[in-house]
C-alpha cells in the first residue's frame, strides 16, 4: 500500500499559508534554493500541484484539448479571461505536459545572474524611495531582484526591471486585428525594441547613462498607411517617473512629446492594446500603487513558448475555422501569483486596475487582465514566452541566444482580447516582416542609434 506523504490539498493551503506568512515562493523548498544549486522543480513543489490530471481527478490529461464541452473541469485553473473566450468564442487549448527543468524557464545569461546573485546573498531592497537597489544602495544590476518574491509590489518590481530578460530585445512582429464577427480588418508589421541601460545581465550600465533603466521603441514598418510612424519610450531608473514619450507621425514629418495619456490608447487604428498592457509591467511599478497578491495557485498557461508548431517565420498555426485565436498549448505551473495594482499616477486613466497572472518560477506574466473605471473586464494581455527551440525540417531547429551557444528564451505569440467588444490583436513574433528582423545577436550599439533616440525615429521615418 502506497503511503502519500501530503494530501491533495497540502501544496494550496502551504501557498495561502505563505501570504499570511509574507513567505516566498515555494513549497517543499524556497524557489531561489532550488535555482541556486540548479536542482529539478519536484523538489520544490509536490505531484499534486504539476499534474492536470489531478488537478481535474481524471477528467483531463497531457493530449487532451479543452474545448467547452469539457471546460468546466478545468475552470479553476484558468484565468476569466481565457475561460470566456472558449465558452463564447470557441477557442481550444491543448494540454501538454509541464515543464520541470529551471533553466528552460529564463535566457541563459539571466539564470546565471540570478544563480550568482544567490550564491553571494545578494538580494534587492526597497529604498526610501521606493525604488529598488543592492545591498550596498546602487542601482539594481541583474537578475531578478526578488527570486522569491513576498508581496505585491515585489512581484511587479521584478516584473519590470526587465521585460524580455535580456540586454537588448529586437523583435519583429506581425498582427492581426479581428472584429467582432471574426472578419480580418487590419493588418501591421512592426519592429519592437527593447534596450536596457541598467538591471542588465553583465552588471554594467550602457553609455554610462545611470538615470535610465530601459528604452523601448516600436516603428510600424508596414501596412502603407502607418509606415514610417514610431514611438520611442525613454524609462527613469527612478519608477515614480512616467515616462518621456516620443513619437514620429510621417503625415506631419517631425517628433512630438506625447502626454501620459497617451499611454492608454492605442497607437494605431484597430489595435486592442495600449503601451501600458505589453509584459503586465507597460508602465514604472511605482507609477501604479495599492499592490497586492491576491492568491496563490497551480494554474494552465502557455509557459512553455509553443515555439516547436511555428512554421519558418516562427507563425504559429491558427484555430480552424477560428483565425481570432492561435492553436496554442497549455501547462500546468504548480504556482501562479495572482496580483493585482491601480493607476495611482495616473488621474485621468481609463483602466480602474490590472488583474496579473504571473507564474512565480520566473516572475513572467502569462495574462494581465485591465478593468474599466467602473470595474468591468475590458481587455486581456496573453503571452506565451519560452525557449525557441524545436519544429523545422527534421524536428530539432534551434534558435540562439545572444551568447550564441544557448538558446534563445523569449516571447512566441501575443494575443490581446477586448471582452467588451470581441475584437482580437494577435500578434507573433516572426524572423522576419516587412523590411524587420528579429535579432538576439545584436549590437547594442547600432540598436541604439537606429531605434532609440529622436534623431533615430527622424530618420526611420524618412526611410
Amino acid at each position: 500500500m502506497l503511503i502519500k506523504k501530503f494530501d491533495f490539498d497540502y501544496g494550496r493551503r502551504k501557498m495561502m499559508q505563505n501570504i499570511a506568512l509574507g513567505v516566498g515562493a515555494g513549497v517543499l523548498l524556497p524557489l531561489g534554493k532550488v535555482i541556486a544549486k540548479d536542482m529539478d522543480l519536484s523538489k520544490a513543489y509536490p505531484d499534486e500541484l504539476l499534474s492536470v490530471e489531478m488537478q481535474t481527478k481524471g477528467k483531463l490529461k497531457p493530449g487532451d484539448y479543452i474545448t467547452k464541452d469539457n471546460v468546466e473541469s478545468a475552470k479553476h485553473l484558468l484565468d476569466p479571461s481565457v475561460y470566456d473566450q472558449i465558452v463564447n468564442e470557441g477557442r481550444r487549448i491543448k494540454i501538454r505536459a509541464p515543464t520541470t527543468d529551471m533553466r528552460k524557464l529564463f535566457n541563459n545569461s539571466y539564470y546565471q545572474a540570478m544563480q550568482e546573485n544567490l550564491a553571494s546573498n545578494r538580494t534587492g531592497k526597497f529604498g526610501a524611495d521606493g525604488n529598488v537597489y543592492d545591498d550596498a544602495g546602487k542601482p539594481w544590476g541583474g537578475g531578478l531582484p526578488f527570486s522569491n518574491p513576498k508581496d505585491g509590489k515585489e512581484v511587479w518590481c521584478n516584473m519590470a526591471m526587465s521585460w524580455g530578460r535580456a540586454d537588448a530585445n529586437c523583435y519583429a512582429v506581425q498582427q492581426w486585428d479581428y472584429g467582432s464577427t471574426g472578419k480580418l480588418e487590419y493588418r501591421y508589421d512592426f519592429q519592437w525594441v527593447e534596450l536596457q541601460m541598467q538591471a542588465r545581465t553583465d552588471k554594467k550600465v550602457f553609455r554610462n547613462m545611470t538615470n535610465e533603466i530601459r528604452r523601448q521603441a516600436v516603428f510600424f514598418a508596414s501596412s502603407q498607411d502607418v509606415r514610417g510612424t514610431s514611438f520611442l519610450s525613454n524609462w527613469a531608473y527612478d519608477q515614480r517617473k512616467i515616462p518621456d514619450l516620443y513619437g514620429y507621425l510621417p503625415e506631419f514629418r517631425r517628433v512630438r512629446q506625447f502626454p501620459a495619456n497617451q499611454r492608454f490608447e492605442p497607437l494605431i487604428p484597430g489595435s486592442t492594446w495600449f503601451l501600458t498592457d505589453p509584459w503586465a509591467a507597460g508602465d514604472p511599478f511605482l507609477t501604479w500603487g495599492n499592490h497586492k497578491i491576491i492568491e496563490r495557485k497551480p494554474m494552465l498557461g502557455a509557459f512553455g513558448g509553443n515555439f516547436a508548431h511555428t512554421d519558418d517565420n516562427w507563425q504559429p498555426p491558427e484555430q480552424k475555422n477560428n483565425p481570432k485565436f492561435w492553436e496554442s498549448e497549455f501547462e500546468m505551473s504548480p504556482e501562479v501569483i495572482v496580483a493585482e495594482c491601480e493607476p495611482t499616477g495616473y488621474p485621468r486613466s481609463p483602466v480602474s486596475r490590472k488583474r496579473a497572472y504571473v507564474d512565480a518560477r520566473n516572475s513572467v506574466p502569462f495574462g494581465c487582465m485591465r478593468y474599466d473605471r467602473q470595474g468591468k473586464l475590458w481587455a486581456n494581455f496573453e503571452m506565451a514566452f519560452g525557449q525557441k527551440v524545436g519544429g523545422g525540417k527534421n524536428g530539432n531547429r534551434v534558435i540562439l541566444s545572444a551568447d550564441g551557444k544557448t538558446p534563445a528564451w523569449s516571447w512566441t505569440y501575443v494575443m490581446i482580447y477586448d471582452h467588451q467588444n470581441r475584437r482580437m490583436s494577435r500578434t507573433h513574433q516572426a524572423r522576419t516582416g516587412t523590411g524587420i528582423e528579429s535579432r538576439f545577436q545584436v549590437d547594442e550599439n547600432w540598436l541604439f542609434d537606429t531605434y532609440c533616440t529622436q534623431q533615430a525615429l527622424q530618420s526611420l521615418g524618412r526611410a
